[in-house]
């Protein structure tokens, strides 16, 4: 009997345990994806996104008829027929085992559920393989047995689980026994999965691939990873990875990346590298955000996670929003990121919690208006970093630091685009400024004076938030 391999955020052939556990018995494997329609407006889901899996499926497609497998689509209206359609396909291949890497939101974990319930009811076995995270959520706890609720506590606990173990991906799987009356599908057949959405084509900035992500990944390693601690917060210099799409589409994988790190290091986790220590934290990061969908689901649902902050009397100013959305909100370094992630389908790190901050406690603006925009827009988005990132920002998630933590914009442009490079790369009606100057511009045809008042707007969330909660010190 052959295997089914259900794809989701792991569009690679290489070190995907799903596809390579399928493989061992090298009886055939067919791989399928399934397209929901209801996904897209679920979670909303950037047209630069959707472009990047269409063209990723593409490679895909050829990757895998290279093993021998062939590769299916399917495109479905509603999250409740995705169940039927994989045990239709499955008998249909005559398939004794359906394989998937797990995903860990309520709405992904809900689903999976359902898939596993119909397809063992009818005789098939599922298997479910760790992939998103190398230590699987629920395994990483405190002395007395609960889930973390900041990062510095998880990422030392992560550390200790992880330092003695070797990371070693998994290799491409065999090559299969063809699988008989099973057609790879074809590129207009793909094509077709997304007809029903708004598609924008950002190939030239982020080709697709895993040979891409891994050529990414080899130059950042070659070339910046030594100085990424000192240039990362600076958005005017290329000193990320720039591999965040790649990770969020599963094009490559966290265990690819920190061996490649280790590879680089000699083993090292802690050692000299200082920049290469700071960069395998930030893929701790991502690995917590997804601990903390499971341990608090709450944040599935819209909620915070801190129940508390839920009474904060958040505004819902459109012509506020729409400033920000469009940046012109009077602020050089926020409009100048907003512009950015327009234009590009990604926004630099450090600006993403700049301009969250702006958004939440200047313009004292949900916080879930700003997380649905950013995945309106970005290639990367990925719900789990996505919202945690927003909740940190707006200090109703996992921020260590108490509400009053608020970054004043101007201070941070003035210490991360001291020059101004940035800023004018993307408002150029600031250009003529000096250096001084164009962080906090006086009047300026044809630019925007800022929308709020950042000292009163900030003295005004600290007080909001202090009813909400005693003071810490």
């Amino acid at each position: 009997m052959t295997a089914l391999v259900w794809l989701r955020h792991d569009l690679r052939v290489h070190d995907n345990p799903a596809l390579f556990k399928a493989a061992e018995s090298g009886q055939g494997v067919v791989a399928v994806y399934v397209h929901c329609d209801a996904y897209v407006r679920l979670h909303t889901i950037a047209p630069a996104q959707l472009d990047f899996v269409r063209r990723h499926l593409h490679i895909m497609a050829k990757d895998l008829t290279s093993l021998n497998i062939p590769l299916l689509v399917v495109r479905v209206q509603k999250p409740a027929e995705i169940a039927p359609e994989l045990l239709r396909i499955a008998q249909r291949v005559q398939a004794g085992h359906c394989y998937f890497n797990a995903e860990y939101p309520v709405n992904e974990l809900n689903r999976d559920i359902a898939v596993n319930q119909l397809l063992r009811d009818n005789g098939i076995l599922v298997k479910r393989c760790h992939d998103r995270c190398i230590v699987p959520p629920g395994m990483i706890r405190n002395g007395q047995g609960d889930p973390y609720k900041v990062f510095t506590a998880f990422k030392k606990k992560w550390l200790q689980t992880m330092m003695p173990v070797a990371i070693k991906p998994l290799a491409s799987p065999a090559k299969q026994a063809a699988v008989s009356d099973v057609t790879t599908v074809s590129i207009d057949d793909i094509n077709q999965l997304f007809s029903a959405h708004e598609l924008r084509d950002l190939s030239e900035l982020w080709p697709a691939g895993e040979a891409e992500a891994y050529r990414r990944l080899d130059l950042f390693i070659e070339k910046s990873i030594t100085r990424y601690l000192d240039q990362r917060d600076f958005p005017s210099i290329d000193g990320t990875s720039s591999l965040s799409p790649y990770f969020a589409v599963g094009s490559l994988s966290p265990r690819q990346a920190i061996a490649a790190v280790l590879a680089y290091t000699h083993g090292e986790w802690e050692g000299g590298n200082a920049g290469a220590n700071c960069w395998i934290s930030e893929l701790i990061w991502r690995e917590f955000y997804q601990h903390v969908a499971v341990d608090y689901p709450q944040v599935c649902k819209r909620k915070a996670m801190q129940a508390h902050t839920e009474a904060f009397p958040w505004r819902y100013d459109k012509t506020l929003f729409a400033a920000w959305c469009e940046g012109k909100t009077g602020i050089p370094i926020v409009d100048a990121a907003m512009r950015q992630l327009n234009a590009t389908g990604w926004m630099h790190n450090r600006l993403r919690m700049v301009v969250a901050m702006f958004l939440t406690k200047n313009c004292q603006i949900d916080w879930r208006w700003g997380e649905d925009y950013f995945m309106s827009q970005l290639i990367d988005g990925e719900f789990t970093a996505n919202n945690g990132g927003w909740q940190w920002s707006a200090s109703t998630g996992t921020d260590a630091a108490p509400y009053f933590r608020i970054f004043n914009p101007i201070s941070q442009s003035e210490r991360f685009d001291p020059n101004g490079d940035f800023i004018r790369n993307w408002i150029p009606e600031l250009g003529h400024l000096s250096n001084k100057q164009i962080h906090n511009p006086p009047p300026v045809d044809n630019y925007p004076r800022p929308i709020v008042d950042l000292n009163m707007s900030r003295k005004e969330t600290i007080a909001l938030f202090a009813q909400l909660t005693p003071v810490a010190h």
